[in-house]
């Protein structure tokens, strides 16, 4: 019972993802506005001819937590070649953790707050953190990761996307 309930739970993630994987490319990223900690907002209109990474996270995502240092270093190291990065997190997570986690680490890319979860279900649903989204300076979605993406080809990607003119 236990093998069979994991393999439908597996297949289901597969489902979503690969569905998610074969848009990848062909979609403009929806429409949205990130309200970020400051009160500030930023759309999707405002990442236009840069290259960016849009990432859903939760504080109380181990794998989230996780991965985010290397968020950081992938931020760091492409930043200054017009490469954005953007952490959404979730609706459920409180704000004031939101807030504390981004101060505690110095977070040096811009972290929206989803309050409403409208900006998830635009861009999935997405249902599972983290996922993370690239988008091409065209605002094209090139591709999706669901679950801490494999460094090594995101970085390949994203120098890929930075060495496009268009």
């Amino acid at each position: 019972m236990k093998r069979t309930l994991y393999v439908a739970v597996v297949a289901a993630a597969l489902t979503i993802g690969g569905g998610a994987y074969l848009r990848a490319g062909d979609t403009l990223a929806p429409h949205s506005t990130f309200v970020l900690l400051d009160g500030s907002s930023k759309t999707t209109a405002d990442l236009q001819g840069k290259v960016t990474l849009v990432n859903f996270w939760a504080t109380s995502c181990a794998s989230c937590l996780d991965e985010m240092p290397k968020l950081v270093a992938t931020h760091n190291k492409y930043h200054a070649q017009g490469f954005e990065t953007l952490a959404v997190a979730m609706s459920y997570d409180p704000p004031s953790s939101v807030v504390h986690y981004a101060q505690t680490r110095k977070l040096p890319f811009d972290v929206a707050i989803d309050n409403t979860g409208a900006v998830a279900q635009a861009w999935g649903p997405v249902e599972f953190t983290p996922s993370t989204f690239v988008v091409d300076r065209r605002g094209r979605v090139v591709k999706q990761f669901v679950g801490e993406p494999d460094f090594a080809e995101l970085n390949g990607l994203i120098e890929s996307l930075l060495a496009q003119t268009s």
